[in-house]
């Protein structure tokens, strides 16, 4: 895998806070992980040999207490087998859907002054990502 989107783009969030804030939403993510974490320099963890995963495990850790706190959950999480559709070289070790019961809550999860610490550890073990809002809708039989 060539590309690394770790961090979202100022445009991408600009397009983000421009959507509706006042319902549901689901965040698709799908998240591969560096072999080795890379912490800043000044970071307790920088040197300590940890791999993306045991980092991205911290991640989880430290931020999950915010996501609880502002009404977030994981509704769904899966194991990456393969890719039918899309490019062959995009594999994921971590394959989830958090919902929030707004837009706010997400916001309000981005700037959280714990979230901001925990996610050092998710910048130290992210190689690249997909994070993809949805609006959740009814399931049904048919893919229609």
């Amino acid at each position: 895998m060539t590309d690394s989107h770790i961090d979202p783009e100022r445009v991408q969030f600009d397009a983000f806070k421009d959507l509706p804030r006042d319902h549901p939403i689901e965040m698709l993510n799908l998240v591969r992980f560096r072999e080795q974490a890379a912490y800043p320099e000044d970071h307790p963890l920088a040197g300590k040999g940890l791999t993306g995963a045991q980092a991205y495990a911290n991640y989880g850790r430290d931020s999950g207490p915010v996501l609880a706190r502002l009404g977030g959950r994981i509704v769904w999480r899966g194991t990456y087998q393969t890719t039918l559709i899309g490019p062959a070289d995009e594999v994921w070790d971590a394959c989830f859907i958090a919902r929030y019961p707004d837009a706010g809550a997400f916001l309000a999860m981005v700037t959280d002054p714990d979230y901001k610490q925990a996610v050092i550890h998710r910048q130290a073990a992210v190689l690249t990502s997909r994070l993809i809002r949805t609006s959740p809708s009814d399931a049904g039989a048919t893919f229609g």
